[in-house]
């Protein structure tokens, strides 16, 4: 009770506080209290899962009410240029970030209302190949077999792509790459008992088909994995770890009912961790039903998607662009992860393999209309 006495006490004197200092927070946003955000409106933006480009843009925080009572703090010293030793590099960094900070404004090709074609840089553009798998693999891993157990190869590589389709057919290449012992494991899957017509779900929606299923944030029903293997967590699992959505860890053994990772980025980079089997529901929109898959939450991550990439920092990354961006802020991210004007490399292809060097880029400049 003395406990609960104190804290009741000084709950209401630090409201006091807040009051008698700013008599009016009651009547400002958050209390009067002061809020940071963080981000880059040249990014992608919010998901909206078939949602227009008007919803799209109506979902970000300047088309609130509270942007009004903000006030935008730009940062324009570009740190990656601080550290560099030449001239010559320090030139080549300089060209490549305006060359990325026009692309992100839609200020590269011609007058558009959000949708350009843009020719690709000589220097950054793959052109010689046959097949363009293996040309991107090559150029973002090189000598690839003899780093395959060499964790420190993983941490600063990795080929983007904007779908799902392209990076796993990436994925099972370079696993094929990989002479080492593997395991396939294969999800459990079920559908939801709390649906209310789950048993005639159970009747038509059978394990079967169940398995074919694939969705963004959900492993697939069959995971390839193999020793040396770089995977993405893909739920939240232990943030004192560091083993949250979007980690990326080496497989180091693989188990039964669990697997052991290297944590390969971040504060716990190097530390052994276990990862086990988790129950996941889908949350796309898309599905008309819910089901349960019991799988390891990981993906395999030597190729991932731009969106997943967002936020990370690397030093060599390709992009493969079998299908074109789609959304805004997607080529953007992609080609701004990169810190080594030396390590971006693109290539363009259409489904036939034949050979460009313009893609499609997409920037909703109404977002930045208010800024």
């Amino acid at each position: 009770m003395t406990h609960k006495f104190c804290f009741e006490a000084l709950d209401k004197i630090m409201k006091d506080i807040m009051r008698f200092v700013n008599p009016s927070s009651l009547h400002m946003p958050f209390g009067g209290k002061i809020v940071v955000y963080g981000g880059d409106f040249r990014q992608i933006l919010h998901v909206i899962p078939k949602g227009s480009r008007q919803d799209i843009v109506l979902a970000t925080i300047n088309s609130s009410y509270l942007w009004r009572h903000c006030k935008v703090l730009r940062l324009t010293k570009n740190m990656r240029l601080q550290n560099l030793g030449s001239d010559q590099e320090y030139a080549e960094m300089k060209k490549l970030s305006d060359w990325i900070a026009n692309l992100g404004d839609g200020k590269i090709g011609e007058a558009n209302d959000g949708y350009a074609t843009i020719d690709i840089p000589d220097e950054i553009l793959l052109k010689d190949y046959n097949d363009p798998i293996a040309t991107i693999v090559e150029s973002t891993y090189p000598l690839f077999q003899n780093n395959v157990n060499d964790a420190t190869y993983f941490q600063q590589r990795a080929i983007l792509a904007p779908t799902l389709d392209v990076v796993q057919s990436v994925n099972e290449y370079m696993i094929s790459m990989n002479h080492s012992e593997g395991r396939l494991y294969l999800s459990s899957d079920t559908t939801c008992h709390s649906d209310k017509n789950s048993d005639l779900l159970h009747d038509v929606h059978t394990p079967e088909f169940l398995n074919v299923i694939r969705c963004s944030g959900v492993p697939n029903h069959e995971l390839n994995l193999k020793v040396g293997t770089p995977v993405m967590l893909l739920r939240n699992i232990d943030h004192s770890l560091g083993l949250c959505n979007g980690t990326r860890l080496i497989l180091t053994r693989l188990g039964n009912h669990v697997l052991e990772g290297k944590i390969l980025t971040g504060t716990n980079a190097g530390h052994k961790v276990i990862i086990p089997r988790l129950s996941l529901t889908p949350s796309d929109p898309r599905l008309p039903f819910k089901f349960q898959r019991r799988q390891f939450p990981l993906i395999v991550s030597y190729a991932m998607t731009i969106n997943k990439n967002q936020g990370q920092s690397l030093s060599h990354v390709g992009l493969f662009l079998k299908k074109p961006i789609f959304s805004h802020g997607q080529l953007y991210v992609a080609v701004s992860r990169v810190t080594n004007p030396k390590g971006l490399k693109i290539l363009i292809c259409d489904n036939d393999s034949s050979k460009k060097n313009s893609t499609t880029n997409v920037v909703f400049k109404e977002i930045f209309h208010n800024m």
